[in-house]
């Protein structure tokens, strides 16, 4: 963070917000702008727009200007995250429905993250994406389950490694809609549907997509394969419902949500992929149960578990 800091304009003919890019590299254009529409940013005495032309040798002081290094989810102890696992290297999660795992901007509180760092500050910084504060993977707001965060920028890297290998067992249960009699491999090139304001992963051959459509996403699509296996069946009303594992070998957003629905398996819940709304439920019936990988530091197999969802009893 930059705190308290006067310096003169050295050109004319460029945006205030521009000049403190120049002064201070280490600082996003997003964060000058907002120091800006602050009031934390002076010209000669006065609060200054950020679209301010300079003339050139102007004084320009500055309150506080956030740094790149700046950018982290701010502690939250509201949140009080369901720690199931802890060492020296490695946290592990059980999330509950309807809460992010990552905040969007700094500012934003509530979300898994923000708990974190509030009870271990030394996930700050751990990782290649700030907000994400050494969490190694997501999961959709909606659904519940395990998420992993590492301690360290060691445990970080030999974990990302093995995420990144596709060595790391992640096994799922999912409760869907009717009846499913046997297990199977799902494999499906996925791509966000354009056009729409929000995140939805349609098949790149099978979706309803205009073929300039097909061509122009040719390149983004990515390969996602998953596997499941009944393992349980209930009634709700006259509706059917399966239980399934779903073991995913690929790390694709909305993998599972996606790839079950195309098969014709609606997961409970899950309206964006087609399936009916359940009254009073938060979230959809989808829960990271476990996983399996090497642990960081010992290199011995690890394997953390979470208990079962609150959607289903044995």
């Amino acid at each position: 963070m930059i705190e308290n800091v006067t310096f003169n304009a050295s050109e004319g003919g460029i945006r205030l917000d521009a000049a403190l890019l120049m002064q201070f590299p280490s600082v996003p254009r997003a964060f000058a702008r907002e120091a800006c529409e602050s009031g934390h940013v002076k010209v000669n005495g006065r609060i200054a727009p950020k679209g301010l032309k300079l003339k050139g040798g102007e004084c320009i002081e500055v309150i506080r200007l956030d740094e790149a290094q700046d950018n982290s989810p701010a502690p939250d102890r509201s949140v009080r995250p369901r720690c199931i696992f802890e060492d020296d290297a490695l946290l592990a999660f059980d999330k509950p429905a309807g809460m992010s795992v990552q905040p969007l901007t700094r500012k934003e509180t509530g979300t898994l993250m923000n708990g974190v760092v509030a009870r271990w500050p030394e996930c700050v910084g751990v990782g290649d994406s700030p907000l994400m504060a050494g969490a190694l993977h997501r999961i959709d707001s909606g659904t519940s389950g395990l998420v992993l965060v590492a301690r360290s920028a060691m445990a970080f890297e030999n974990l990302r490694s093995q995420f990144s290998a596709q060595t790391v067992k992640k096994t799922y249960l999912a409760l869907v809609e009717g009846a499913v009699a046997l297990g199977g491999t799902l494999e499906n090139d996925l791509v966000h549907m354009p056009g729409l304001g929000y995140c939805k992963m349609v098949d790149l051959r099978k979706g309803r997509l205009s073929e300039s459509e097909r061509r122009a996403l040719a390149g983004k699509a990515l390969h996602a394969v998953t596997s499941y296996v009944p393992v349980g069946r209930t009634c709700e009303g006259n509706e059917e419902r399966t239980l399934l594992e779903v073991t995913i070998y690929t790390g694709v957003t909305h993998q599972i949500r996606a790839q079950l629905a195309l098969a014709g398996m609606h997961i409970v819940n899950d309206r964006l992929y087609g399936a009916f709304a359940v009254e009073n439920m938060t979230g959809h019936c989808l829960h990271a149960l476990a996983a399996s990988f090497n642990h960081p530091i010992s290199g011995e197999p690890c394997e953390i578990r979470t208990a079962l969802p609150e959607w289903w009893t044995e």
